[in-house]
């Protein structure tokens, strides 16, 4: 045993993305005593910018959205007790098929081998007992998740740890309640055409996949305050439109697949610090 503390650490692509996956898990073991280390890896600069105006129009200015977006990933990161935020400040790539995509110094430009380096280096010093990222599509095809998950899985192949490793994910159950809500919220919301239904079902997992099962539902009001943190997006961040009341009923588990394990923890489990305390 040594006196380095139990250390998690989240690699996000955006201001945001540190709440809605893992806002339960971050809040939950920091409360535990877990050194809690936030990685993220855009300015989040293609992001609403003033008054809800949306990047490309007139009066969006990203290096303005960009430094709004980094005081507000503080206070979320405040809120939820986040021992140590690191950002890598690449430029935010913007949704799949935007221009963005393709500018010089965007994050998903960015040689993963060239980010992989720096993130490594961050996980040399900070020594991860737990990595938590995307998995291989970004949970749902966003550029910049995408590369997160990529250069995450590259650093760890450049260090000699062995961290536990996790994907986030969503049980096919929860999409399905999710969906219920929506249309309970929108009467007019017409039915999923089947190309819609299908790229539903690429997003997440069927519930006896996924692995772990964190319950976090005493920290769901710090998640709920943690995503309300970032105002400058509220509009589309649909948890919000719930309220803490019926968030906390649905957003107070998190869920992840395991995908590298050296303790031989039993799955399905309950912690993702199982095997290691």
């Amino acid at each position: 045993m040594t006196d380095r503390p139990l250390t998690l650490m989240a690699v996000h692509a955006h201001p945001d993305d540190e709440a809605t996956g893992t806002g339960g898990v971050l809040a939950r073991y920091a409360a535990e005593g877990i050194r809690t280390v936030l990685v993220t890896c855009t300015d989040g600069g293609c992001g609403d910018g003033p008054g809800g105006v949306k990047p490309g129009d007139p009066g969006h200015d990203p290096a303005a959205v960009a430094a709004m977006r980094g005081q507000e990933l503080k206070a979320s990161c405040d809120v939820l007790g986040v021992s140590d935020l690191e950002t890598l400040d690449y430029a935010d790539s913007g949704m799949i098929g935007w221009p963005s995509n393709d500018a010089p110094g965007s994050f998903w430009q960015t040689p993963v081998e060239q980010g992989a380096a720096r993130l490594a280096e961050l996980m040399r010093h900070y020594r991860p007992d737990v990595v938590v990222t995307y998995d291989e599509n970004g949970f749902y095809g966003h550029p910049d998740h995408i590369q997160a998950h990529r250069i995450t899985m590259a650093a760890l192949e450049m260090t000699e740890l062995t961290p536990k490793v996790y994907w986030t994910t969503m049980p096919h159950s929860a999409m399905r309640q999710f969906e219920e809500m929506m249309r309970e919220s929108q009467e007019d919301m017409p039915e999923p055409d089947s190309a819609e239904v299908a790229a539903m079902e690429e997003i997440g997992l069927p519930d006896d996949e996924v692995t772990t099962w964190v319950d976090t539902t005493a920290y769901s009001g710090q998640k709920f305050d943690a995503l309300a943190a970032h105002a400058s997006q509220g509009e589309n961040i649909f948890f919000l439109r719930m309220g803490k009341e019926r968030f906390g009923e649905l957003m107070g588990m998190e869920t992840f697949v395991r995908v590298k394990d050296a303790t031989g923890a039993a799955l399905p489990e309950k912690d993702l610090f199982a095997g290691l305390r």
